[in-house]
């Protein structure tokens, strides 16, 4: 099993603040996570899969 990141480590490994994971979170627009109770916990290859979706080649290009 690979280990997941909790969301401080998370928010270090994508260069955003906690807080922005949390707000992510509620709009649904971040990286997939994984809830175990009250814990949140982060898969590095969602996190991967997210960033790879979220690449762009310029500013006037709309995600899909």
């Amino acid at each position: 099993m690979r280990p997941v990141l909790d969301p401080e480590q998370a928010s270090a490994y994508i260069g955003a603040e906690p807080k922005t994971l949390a707000n992510w979170r509620c709009q649904g627009v971040g990286p997939k996570f994984i809830r175990v109770g009250r814990k949140i916990v982060y898969d590095p290859a969602d996190i991967e899969a997210w960033k790879a979706n979220n690449r762009f080649q310029s500013t006037s290009q709309v995600a899909a």
